[in-house]
Formats: structure tokens, C-alpha cells, sequence
């Protein structure tokens, strides 16, 4: 059993991913071979300016721990309606309505345990393997044509008064911004607790839904999935440090992070020898490879939702 202990200083750096862009820290070629995503720049830039916010996250996850302790469920079914925001600078990044409703159904086959590849779920995590119950609906898509080639990772997507979009009402919706990143980045979210006028998930339009512009290995519509993980408090499974704590009780403790379709067993390097879980989505493996959350993810997300939560408001 993982230890679930945080500190404010610990919390911040519980988190791992890659950046780039002028607007970022960390460069990368602009056609990936290996996932990264723009999470843990965003996070420690946003500490930086906002001293209350290691506090804010700190009562979000006190109030989390004790949700999950005493089994506390949401009141209604959880049902998230997105707004997908485009920003376009070429028909290509203008992606289509089919699109974007090929990744809708991505989330929903992902978060109720309907996708194809469930089945695939070694034996051994099989008893652990959850259904989410978790939906997704398209609100509304608000599309707006810009000059900018890339939009970076410090949030100006975000703002109508830097070329971007405003998000639409985040206390009931969860935003989607699909445009170029720059930099081979993936995607990234805000965790909860931030900003409301940053909060939300920001995706790169070449790996988005899958179709159109969605690219292999990348094309399944799995980086929106991690990345939703990660606005539902959810940290990468290797914990973001070596043989690290992810919070969950029954994800098997990661070395690193995972690339690539790994072949099961996948014995870790952190002792005791046991098998890692590549599959879940909370890794960094190619989209073909990702295809479960667990029960204690389930109950890490659900918290969110239950009255009291910080996303209380999207229970129905």
C-alpha cells in the first residue's frame, strides 16, 4: 500500500511532464516520437504567481483524502458538458465537427469502461480495473481564426485579449482548447484548484478525436483522456519522481514513466519486484497502449464531485 502523506512542498512537485515553445522551458522536435505533455511547467508557473494556490490544492486534496476514506459518493450522476474551443490558423487546425465528436466519444468510451481495448486488461489488475461512470456531452464549439503558429504553454489560448478564447462558464463546463501547441506537446491541463480563467484542458489539434488530423501514435484520442485525468486530479502513475507516489493505492508503484507499447509482464525496477501497470491511462505509453483507470483512480476523481467538492456543480 502506497503511503497517502502530502505537504505543500511536496504537492508542487508531484508533477512530471515536458515543455517548449518561446512561451515555455523545455524544447522538443514539433513531431514527437514520445508522449509529453506541459503539466508540471504550467503547475510551478502558476505557484510562482499565485502564492494561495499550493495552499488552495493542499485543502483540495485533505478534502479528497478524507471523501475517499469515508466512501462518500457524489450526489446524481456526474455528466460533463465541454465546450471545445478552435483556434485555426490553417484549414487543417480548423479540425471538423466529426472530429471533434469522434473525441466526445473517446472520453465516454474511456471513462465508462466501454472502450474495445478494456478486455485487454492483464488478468492481474482485472480485479482493480473501474468503470468511471463518468460522461461527457458537447455543450457548444466556438471556433476562431488567429495568425499565431503556435500558442506555447503559458495559457494565452485562454484569454480573447491575447488573439485566444475565453472559457465558457468553468464552473459548469469543461473547456477544451484545440490548436498548435508547438514543441511536440501533446497537451496539458489545469489541475484543480487554479484559476477559473485558466481551467480547463488544452490539446494540440494533431492529436485530437481520431480522425482527420490525428496522428499515430497519438490518434486514438487518448492524450484528451490523460489529460481530462489530470483536471480531475488525477497524477501521472509513476508519481513524478523515481518509484514515486501517485496517490492511488492500487496502481503498482512506476520507476519513470513508460513509453511505446510495452510488452506485459513489465517487471518495475522499484523493490519489491512486481509488474507494472503500463496500460493506464495515467502513463505515458502510445495510445494503442493506455486503456484503464482503477478503483482507486475512480474514487481520487469521484471526490471531486461529491457535495463540498471543487466540481460539485457538474453532479446532476
Amino acid at each position: 500500500m502506497k503511503k497517502i502523506i502530502l505537504s505543500t512542498v511536496a504537492f508542487a512537485m508531484l508533477f512530471s511532464c515536458q515543455n517548449e515553445d518561446t512561451n515555455s522551458v523545455v524544447s522538443q522536435s514539433e513531431s514527437p516520437t514520445l508522449r509529453s505533455c506541459a503539466t508540471q511547467e504550467v503547475l510551478e508557473a502558476q505557484l510562482k504567481a499565485d502564492p494561495t494556490l499550493a495552499f488552495r490544492m493542499n485543502q483540495i486534496e485533505a478534502f479528497t483524502q478524507k471523501a475517499i476514506l469515508s466512501k462518500r459518493i457524489a450526489n446524481g450522476k456526474i455528466v460533463i458538458p465541454v465546450v471545445v474551443n478552435v483556434l485555426y490558423r490553417t484549414s487543417a487546425e480548423n479540425i471538423s465537427d466529426s472530429q471533434i465528436q469522434s473525441q466526445i466519444k473517446v472520453l465516454n468510451d474511456d471513462y465508462t469502461a466501454a472502450n474495445n481495448d478494456f478486455r485487454l486488461i492483464p488478468a492481474e489488475f482485472s480485479n482493480v480495473a473501474a468503470n468511471v461512470d463518468i460522461t461527457f456531452e458537447l455543450a457548444k464549439i466556438n471556433r476562431k481564426s488567429t495568425t499565431k503558429t503556435s500558442w506555447g504553454t503559458r495559457d494565452a489560448m485562454k484569454s480573447t485579449k491575447k488573439g485566444g478564447l475565453d472559457p465558457t462558464s468553468p464552473a459548469t463546463n469543461l473547456n477544451l482548447w484545440v490548436c498548435t501547441i508547438g514543441g511536440g506537446i501533446l497537451g496539458y491541463a489545469q489541475f484543480p484548484g487554479g484559476s477559473a480563467s485558466t481551467d480547463g484542458v488544452v490539446i494540440d489539434s494533431k492529436y485530437f478525436g481520431i480522425s482527420g488530423t490525428a496522428n499515430y501514435p497519438y490518434n486514438l484520442g487518448r492524450t484528451a483522456t490523460h489529460e481530462v485525468g489530470h483536471w480531475m486530479n488525477l497524477r501521472h502513475i509513476w508519481g513524478d519522481s523515481s518509484c514515486g507516489n501517485d496517490l492511488v493505492a492500487d496502481t503498482p508503484v512506476a520507476k519513470t514513466y513508460n513509453f511505446g507499447d510495452p510488452t506485459y509482464p513489465y517487471v518495475s525496477l522499484c523493490l519489491p519486484a512486481h509488474n507494472e501497470m503500463t496500460m493506464n491511462y495515467m502513463d505515458y505509453t502510445d495510445d494503442r497502449a493506455m486503456y484503464m483507470f482503477t478503483v482507486g483512480q475512480k474514487a481520487r476523481m469521484s471526490a471531486l464531485f461529491v457535495s463540498g467538492g471543487i466540481r460539485a456543480r457538474f453532479a446532476q
